[in-house]
């Protein structure tokens, strides 16, 4: 397991105006009880314990939350599974590699990480590995990896149709529009039409089975985008109502037919640069909703929906790293 410092990458991307570097650490094990009535309450914290930059999956009544950089452990490989059932956080099997910023997708009750970034250089890997967690002794499989130069982390990902949808990221220091495509059945990838700008750390989904790419920045915290873009049927890309509240690094996923975005950075209105703001885009009016803002704001959290919940483990509570395991459930 990479033990790197989380200074090293917070210096790597110049936000040494991030504030508290580290933030308060929530212990994995404080007593917590099932989520009450909302619209925002608390869950149990996240199980490895401060944790950020990680991304999150629902398949089956669980959240499963995929590597990101740990308060004291660095990157970490980590697979932490949350029970909506029970409120109990448990242990999946490790990544092959210890990553962060990770692009995931369930198809068929298989999840699949379709790229990502690694270790404190905030490498691109192409790597795609796929696991199926109703297998009692499956582990990680390594499928076909990314095509050389479009390996990318930082990127917004969504499942329609049997295949998976890889839109914008970060490579080489830099934001990319590239969008890809990948069909676990055939095991190929697919070179699609690019995002009309480069964008990392945006947010994301299908919607009624139209892909929604929402916000990101251009490399940087301040380059923060309110954009929404709509990926018509043909793969061109139509521009639609913009975010109210401009940002990267938000948390998403589309609960019923709403796309719901929570949190982010970029903030210049706070000390922390930490949005608390959430908002709902309707795709079928167009349209932006306010929704209660989070108790805990936070970016660089990854959020995933169940049973009309979004959940929102972990993240980070100043702009660069001040990892937390705060866990927070919204009903919208």
């Amino acid at each position: 397991m990479l033990r790197a410092a989380l200074a090293a990458p917070c210096a790597a991307l110049a936000c040494s105006d991030a504030g508290d570097v580290l933030g308060d650490a929530a212990p994995a094990d404080a007593a917590v009880a099932c989520p009450g009535a909302g619209p925002w309450a608390a869950a149990p914290p996240v199980r490895l314990g401060a944790t950020q930059e990680t991304a999150a999956v629902a398949l089956d009544g669980r959240i499963y939350v995929l590597g990101g950089f740990h308060i004291d452990l660095g990157v970490v490989p980590a697979v932490q599974i949350y029970d909506t059932a029970t409120c109990t956080w448990s242990a999946g099997p490790d990544l092959p590699r210890p990553v962060h910023h990770v692009n995931a997708a369930v198809v068929d009750g298989t999840i699949y990480v379709v790229g990502a970034l690694a270790d404190a250089s905030f490498e691109a890997t192409g790597a795609v590995w796929a696991w199926t967690p109703s297998d009692p002794g499956g582990g990680w499989i390594e499928r076909a990896p990314m095509p050389p130069g479009t390996e990318r982390g930082a990127a917004v990902a969504g499942a329609v149709s049997g295949t998976i949808v890889v839109a914008g990221g970060f490579r080489g220091g830099a934001a990319v529009a590239d969008v890809s495509q990948y069909n676990p059945e055939a095991d190929e990838w697919t070179r699609l039409l690019d995002l009309p700008r480069p964008r990392d750390h945006a947010c994301g989904g299908f919607v009624a089975g139209t892909l929604y790419v929402v916000g990101g920045r251009e490399g940087t915290i301040d380059s923060r985008a309110g954009t929404v873009y709509e990926q018509g049927p043909k793969g061109e890309w139509i521009t639609r109502t913009p975010m109210p509240t401009p940002r990267g690094g938000a948390g998403c996923a589309v609960v019923g037919d709403r796309l719901i975005v929570v949190g982010g950075e970029g903030n210049p209105a706070t000390a922390t640069r930490v949005f608390a703001e959430a908002e709902a885009y309707v795709a079928g009016d167009d349209a932006w909703e306010p929704l209660a803002p989070m108790p805990t704001p936070r970016h660089g959290m990854g959020a995933a929906a169940w049973d009309g919940r979004l959940y929102v483990p972990g993240g980070a509570t100043h702009a660069g790293f001040a990892a937390v395991a705060t866990h927070e459930v919204l009903t919208p």
